[in-house]
């Protein structure tokens, strides 16, 4: 895999969806192409006095739409190929749900765990310096977000730096998303894009034609599941599919892996990851030293929620998993795609699955916009109506309701509800418009009649902007 470049595996999936739409050649390489690519270096003085050269990037994929939308990851493997990638990713992605940015990312290439809380907050801080001397962060421009390695710690420190060199700009905070609640951030963005995971295969397996074809009864009710990666995405994809009645057989971590039929319990075992570092040795649960090999491990539905590259045409043939969803950005190559496809397998296309993060990045850019949080201005008027509704529901009937029932009945939609409910809408919409593609077009493939939905939407952008006629 020396010459394997991600940037180029993304290029294959939309030349693949091209030949099923009629775009000129000009127009095409436009959607291919990223528009801007900045490279920086920059030195930070650590705790011990001395001076390191921080290695770092941005890039904006697609100007069909502004601003553009994308995290920052903290990795050593950040390099120029994997961040053109995820920004070419970022930009189908927002296309196919309907989030009206373009795509872009970030990275800085560190661990870390090397750092202390103060260094890291000086790289932070510059990085975003950097970027807005080259206007590459703004709220009408250029809007961040975490990634892998960074969160809500990472994105205040940036608002905060944005905010005190654009002093007097109403909007200043609406410049990056992911941010604390107490800097106006929005309920529910932690566990967005792992809810949106859960959201996306729930549908898929609600689909009863599909589920008889793969051998599967339709819904989540007893489907085994294997999760790789429990930080963020992995560990709240796990969560609410366990809670939705999947059982979660097998958890991957970079360190080892554990393995039970039986089922496990996916809070204990993330509560061990937090106190010891590590899954392993997790009750009745079979250690498995090399975490790859639970890949193709029997499961119904294998989720890949680590990092780009996983499934490959050298482990594609051992997968057993009837579907695949891809919680990680590029878990499966072009070349092991063709493989799983061919072995009649389902695989839920990363830019769709994962796009929790960026639709409730989008409602947080609208709450920061509009200066006042979802519900706020209705929630207490709700509740009212709803309490003299069933007051007189009761009167009519001659029956009491139990507390619980009233409370339940009675309650107005707070900001977590909206925003929940905003994305279960997104989530479902998308699936059934890309499920009606691949009918319709015969793509056979969920991932090309994705690429079919996005591409569609932002050739259409392009040409009333009158960039091509």
């Amino acid at each position: 895999m020396e010459n394997y470049s991600f940037f180029d595996n993304v290029n294959k999936f939309v030349g693949q969806a091209a030949g099923y739409l009629e775009l000129p050649q000009g127009l095409l390489d436009q959607i291919k192409q990223c528009n801007s690519v900045y490279q920086m270096n920059f030195p930070v003085k650590l705790d011990n006095g001395n001076y390191e050269v921080i290695e770092a990037y941005r890039v904006q994929h697609s100007h069909h739409r502004l601003p553009v939308k994308g995290g920052i990851r903290y990795s050593m493997a950040v390099n120029e190929d994997e961040v053109k990638a995820l920004a070419a990713l970022m930009s189908y992605k927002c296309a196919l749900v309907d989030v009206p940015f373009g795509g872009a990312k970030g990275g800085v290439r560190i661990d870390t765990r090397k750092y202390s809380e103060s260094e890291l907050e000086k790289i932070t801080r510059r990085y975003t310096t950097e970027l807005i001397r080259k206007n590459f962060i703004s709220p009408a421009q250029d809007v961040p977000a975490p990634d892998y390695g960074t969160g809500a710690r990472e994105m205040a420190w940036i608002a905060d730096t944005y905010s005190s060199m654009n002093t007097g700009e109403l909007n200043a905070l609406a410049c990056v998303t992911g941010k604390p609640i107490s800097l106006h951030g929005i309920r529910g963005r932690t566990e967005a894009t792992g809810r949106g995971v859960f959201y996306g295969i729930r549908t898929a397996v609600d689909v009863t034609e599909d589920m008889e074809s793969l051998g599967l009864t339709p819904g989540l009710e007893g489907k085994r599941i294997i999760i790789q990666g429990l930080g963020n995405v992995g560990y709240y994809s796990a969560k609410y599919l366990q809670e939705g009645g999947a059982i979660i057989t097998g958890i991957a971590e970079y360190n080892g892996g554990i393995y039970d039929p039986n089922g496990l319990d996916v809070e204990e075992v993330y509560q061990l990851k937090q106190e010891k570092g590590s899954i392993l040795d997790y009750k009745n649960a079979k250690n498995i030293q090399n975490s790859i090999e639970l890949l193709e491990y029997d499961c119904d539905i294998l989720v890949p929620a680590a990092l780009e590259n996983q499934i490959t045409a050298e482990n594609a043939p051992g997968v057993k998993a009837k579907i695949i969803g891809e919680a990680a950005n590029g878990p499966v190559t072009t070349e092991a795609a063709n493989i799983l496809q061919e072995k009649g397998l389902r695989i839920l296309p990363d830019f769709y699955l994962n796009a929790g993060g960026v639709t409730v990045s989008y409602f947080e850019w609208l709450k920061n916009l509009s200066h006042v949080a979802f519900g706020r201005m209705d929630k207490r008027y709700e509740e009212l109506t709803n309490r003299s509704m069933v007051a007189a529901m009761e009167e009519i009937t001659g029956h009491q309701l139990s507390d619980t029932q009233r409370s339940s009945l009675v309650r107005g939609a707070g900001e977590i509800d909206i925003v929940n409910s905003g994305l279960e809408e997104t989530m479902m919409n998308a699936y059934y418009t890309i499920w009606e593609i691949m009918k319709t077009k015969e793509t056979g493939s969920l991932r090309i009649a994705s690429f079919i939905s996005a591409m569609e939407k932002i050739a259409t952008a392009y040409v009333a902007r009158g960039i091509f006629p």
